[in-house]
């Protein structure tokens, strides 16, 4: 039996073809509104169903927001699990936003639960939340190297609220959020092409202050658009890890829609703007 491609070298692959942007999915009720659906199962359904068809095999990644399936009950967690099959066997990845994070037994749950290819709720990568210490991850982060998946630790979020711990500073001199991205960075060591476990780091926070320079894996950076981060500002944030960085757009995409040629455009013009500010050629 063959090990799976691992989830580094399949995300390398999909942004260095089809650019770097990921899109996230994020049916908030104001946005199945607009669409002219309605706020229930049906509408969610109707809406997940067109960005499948709008953005397979388009933009690199996409991102579902569980939390905005999550509300509808069990047959919200079914339209999830049916939006991430549209993606199975597409050059799109699927990083499901569900920033899961605790310890021992309940750790390896999660990670039974979303990266385990029998699950149906598996992605290509998950969300998680490092702040019972990155060593509870070990279950999680395990997990996802067996089965070639990989997860993106959040590090730096732009919310205000996040600034008191990610940047509170350590005995070790260092602040949480730069102990976070280099406890990932052992992780990541050695790996080519790219390392199996990212990072998140808000797109609005511009010039941030820490060190990625070993890092040696994906940077997911949300926020561009509606929540105020611009591509231009990008490569002033991320330097010389820009060819690794993943922007992530939601609501300036979906708004265009629900035409799919629009959808198709908006992120063509998300995708080429990025493209242009880490001068990466999609």
């Amino acid at each position: 039996m063959t090990s799976p491609e691992r989830f580094g070298a399949r995300l390398r692959a999909a942004m260095d073809t089809l650019g770097p942007l990921c899109v996230g999915i994020d049916p908030h009720p104001s946005l199945l509104a607009a669409w002219g659906l309605s706020d229930d199962v049906k509408g969610l359904e109707a809406f997940s169903r067109t960005v499948g068809e709008a953005l397979a095999d388009r933009v690199a990644v996409i991102k579902p927001q569980s939390a905005f399936f999550e509300r509808f009950g069990s047959r919200g967690i079914a339209v999830l699990e049916s939006t991430i099959r549209q993606f199975s066997g597409t050059r799109t990845l699927v990083v499901l936003d569900v920033k899961r994070g605790d310890i021992g037994s309940t750790a390896a749950a999660y990670a039974d639960a979303y990266l385990d290819p029998a699950s149906p709720l598996c992605a290509d990568a998950i969300t998680v939340s490092p702040y019972l210490g990155v060593g509870s991850l070990r279950p999680i982060i395990d997990k996802a190297a067996a089965n070639g998946l990989g997860a993106f630790v959040l590090a730096l979020t732009s919310n205000p609220e996040g600034a008191a711990v990610q940047r509170a500073v350590g005995a070790s001199g260092k602040t949480v959020a730069q102990t976070v991205i280099d406890e990932i960075s052992q992780v990541n060591a050695g790996v080519m092409p790219l390392g199996d476990v990212g990072v998140v780091i808000g797109a609005t926070l511009g010039q941030h202050g820490h060190d990625l320079t070993n890092l040696n894996g994906p940077i997911l950076a949300p926020g561009l658009g509606a929540q105020g981060g611009r591509a231009d500002g990008l490569r002033a944030a991320f330097g010389d890890q820009a060819p690794d960085v993943l922007p992530s757009y939601s609501r300036e995409v979906l708004g265009a829609g629900p035409g799919i040629a629009t959808l198709r455009a908006a992120a063509e013009r998300a995708r080429d703007e990025c493209a242009a500010a880490l001068a990466v050629t999609a």
